[in-house]
């Protein structure tokens, strides 16, 4: 075993860092200068290991070894870091300014350590208020000052707890911005907790953290938290409820322990109501035990509760809909508003307003907006109060654009609000007489749950969408477990209507989702497949065709009219990978300011997505932006989304993921001039049709495929969608 030695200095940069594993690589500058062929001509070394994170101009102490990198040369290998406080004035200047305040950049810095010299640190621990003597600074960023000093020095206190479990300082942050000075005491009574309340801590690193603090492995809180985590993963995944076999089987893998503990988990769960249990029926009537998180119980049962009652009711609130004298309508429809509907359509229009919940799906190009527009017109002529809806802002706005009339998102029409919920419920529900929700197929269970609470059983309901196309983001499926019930109408809208049948886009759409080969014969104008086998070829030619082109024979902004969309995450050609080239293709390096965070980048410029809903903001899953500006002082990052600038804290960044590319999931409820997508065998895990037909459905204009004849067919014959653990359909059937 090498000798343990200690290295002093001054972090320099920080070349790398990690914030899944906190792995680092840094050089820092030595407070006793080497000589010797350990240092590079700069007189900076190189630092590696999993560290906290460390910020440019931080004075630290470095326990470790010696080892010789074949690549890189002679690396310090540290295993434990200590801050240490600067001993010098530009020391000082560097420390304060390296942005650990927030609201001290490095002018601020300067001129602080310029009026207290030495005294600095001495100064903002014992009298901060003399920071107010320091020209340009008056008594608000004053404040502010103080309080990011106090702030961060307690920060530091959660970090050199928590050093040892390898949490970043993002985690420290968001962990002292939960509980602030209570911060280690609710991580030591309970370190699970992390994990349940907290975006962006897992079970792994609680269960590391409890683990080192001298829990038991077999504790009631460890097991209990395992259970609880491996049935809200399976939620996450889009399941309602989960089977209890296989709870027990991924929580004694996760956890290391025999089944027979996990089991007397779950009775004890039960027993605190922190899970239901219940008997579901499979397809063939045989009983299943069924585990639920106790929100997902409620939802579910309360969802089938109110449609049946909704259904039962017979009082409605569309009455005058039966003075209408429909063939008189659809001919006045014809005459002054050109629209021109089939049997089908018509037939749609008038189940609307005669049903208390009726359902209006098809395919693209099939005319469920035209039909929209007539049921609108149709709740106009016996002067009816209605409402229009959709799960996403993008989709609101679609909505708005195609009807000409008012839409919002369901939060915004039933005036969410943080902490509070929704303002319209069964006390103080929504004031119409017909609530209609497009973009249903984006609908999950609980945003479900809480639309039908604010509806009084009198109220009609219509839900708009294509059930062909993926399901949620949340869990359950809806429209799908509705129609699936027949206890609503339902109109399947397959008529493509003539000016849709120019488009190959629209007739490859179902052609893809009636299981059949797509014209990939490039002779058409809007959808093409560019054959490559190869990862690296496939990638070289994608970037080629976003950056160059697309943009050359359609005259597409590669970054605002261009989606590329993947099927997988990790990989050559997942949308990780995708991503980073495809930043540094689009907006590289050394154009405009950046900040890395753990192990990306950010920079201006950059396209990104939200990955969660952020009521505050109301910014939600899904919404993308561009990002407007860096503030080094402010510690923010500004987003532009649709025309509104949205203020992050860098804690917060992680919320934002790069957009450049993004899975099919996500690309629900928008549309885009053109989408681009690999479609490789390196994916077949995730090719399938409803994959496919969605991300196609996704383009008005242009489909650009990238890859092979063989994986196209391979999704189109995978028509097994990976079904959804949900009672729902049972429930409106029994």
């Amino acid at each position: 075993m090498l000798p343990q030695e200690t290295l002093e200095g001054v972090i320099e940069r920080v070349t790398y860092y990690s914030d899944e594993t906190g792995y680092s690589v840094l050089r820092i500058k030595p407070n006793k200068p080497r000589f010797n062929f350990t240092a590079a001509k700069d007189g900076t070394l190189t630092v590696v290991g999993t560290l906290p994170e460390l910020q440019p101009g931080e004075s630290v102490r470095f326990t470790g070894t010696w080892v010789n990198h074949r690549e890189h040369g002679k690396q310090f290998q540290a295993n434990k870091v200590e801050q240490m406080l600067p001993a010098t004035v530009e020391g000082l200047r560097r420390y304060l300014g390296s942005g650990m305040i927030k609201g001290v950049g490095p002018v601020t810095a300067k001129r602080i350590v310029d009026h207290f010299g030495l005294h600095t640190l001495d100064m903002l621990d014992r009298s901060p208020e003399q920071l107010r003597d320091v020209e340009g600074i008056g008594q608000k960023r004053a404040e502010w000052i103080i309080r990011g000093w106090q702030d961060q020095k307690q920060i530091k206190e959660i970090m050199l707890f928590l050093q040892s479990h390898n949490v970043s300082t993002a985690i420290a942050v968001k962990i002292f911005k939960a509980y602030g000075d209570e911060s280690i005491n609710q991580v030591q009574r309970d370190p699970y907790r992390l994990a349940r309340e907290i975006h962006g801590i897992g079970f792994k690193t609680a269960d590391q953290i409890a683990r080192n603090l001298g829990l038991p492995t077999d504790s009631a809180v460890r097991v209990n938290a395992g259970v609880l985590f491996a049935l809200s993963e399976l939620t996450e995944d889009g399941n309602v409820y989960s089977l209890r076999s296989q709870i027990v089987e991924q929580a004694a893998e996760l956890l290391g322990l025999p089944a027979e503990q996990c089991e007397v988990a779950i009775e004890r769960l039960y027993s605190n109501h922190d899970i239901h249990i219940e008997g579901i029926p499979d397809e063939n009537g045989q009983m299943l035990e069924a585990l639920y998180i106790p929100a997902m119980y409620h939802s579910e049962k309360g969802v089938a509760t109110r449609i049946m009652g909704m259904i039962g009711l017979g009082m409605t609130r569309l009455r005058r809909a039966r003075e209408i004298d429909w063939s008189a309508f659809f001919s006045r429809l014809e005459r002054e508003d050109k629209i021109t509907l089939t049997e089908q359509q018509q037939d749609a229009v008038r189940a609307a307003l005669t049903h208390k919940i009726s359902v209006l799906t098809g395919g693209p190009g099939t005319g469920k907006t035209t039909t929209l527009r007539a049921v609108i017109r149709a709740l106009e002529s016996i002067e009816a109060r209605y409402a229009l809806a959709s799960p996403t802002g993008r989709a609101a706005k679609r909505l708005s654009e195609a009807t000409s009339r008012p839409a919002k998102t369901i939060h915004r029409l039933l005036g969410f609000s943080p902490g509070e919920g929704f303002l319209q419920n069964e006390n103080n529900p929504l004031n119409v007489d017909m609530l209609i929700v497009d973009e249903s197929s984006m609908l999950d269970l609980v945003l479900f749950y809480s639309v039908l609470r604010a509806l009084s059983p009198e109220t009609h309901l219509l839900l708009v969408g294509d059930v062909d196309q993926l399901p949620s983001v949340g869990a359950g499926d809806v429209l799908r477990d509705v129609i699936g019930s027949e206890v609503a109408h339902v109109t399947r809208l397959d008529t493509i209507f003539r000016q849709a049948g120019d488009s190959l886009i629209i007739a490859n759409a179902h052609r893809i989702n009636h299981g059949e080969i797509p014209d990939i014969s490039n002779n058409g104008n809007d959808f093409f497949l560019f054959s490559e086998r190869e990862p690296d070829a496939v990638i070289d030619l994608l970037v080629d065709i976003v950056q160059n082109r697309i943009p050359n024979r359609f005259g597409l902004n590669p970054l605002d009219d261009v989606q590329v969309m993947a099927p997988m995450k990790r990989g050559s050609l997942g949308i990780d990978a995708l991503n980073e080239r495809l930043q540094q293709t689009l907006n590289p390096a050394g154009r405009a300011a950046e900040k890395q965070f753990g192990g990306r980048i950010l920079r201006v410029g950059d396209k990104v997505m939200q990955t969660r809903n952020n009521y505050e903001k109301e910014v939600y899953n899904g919404d993308i932006g561009r990002i407007h500006a860096i503030d080094f002082t402010d510690q923010t990052l500004q987003v532009v989304m649709d025309g509104r600038f949205i203020d992050y804290d860098w804690s917060e960044t992680d919320e934002l993921m790069h957009a450049f590319a993004i899975s099919v999931h996500r690309s629900q409820g928008s549309e885009y001039p053109a989408v681009v997508m690999p479609v490789v065998t390196q994916h077949y895990v995730m090719l399938q049709r409803n994959l496919l037909y969605t991300a196609v459905t996704r383009a008005k204009k242009l489909v650009v495929l990238v890859g092979t004849r063989w994986a196209i067919e391979k999704a189109i014959n995978n028509d097994s969608e990976s079904k959804r653990n949900s009672g729902l359909k049972w429930r409106l059937t029994h």
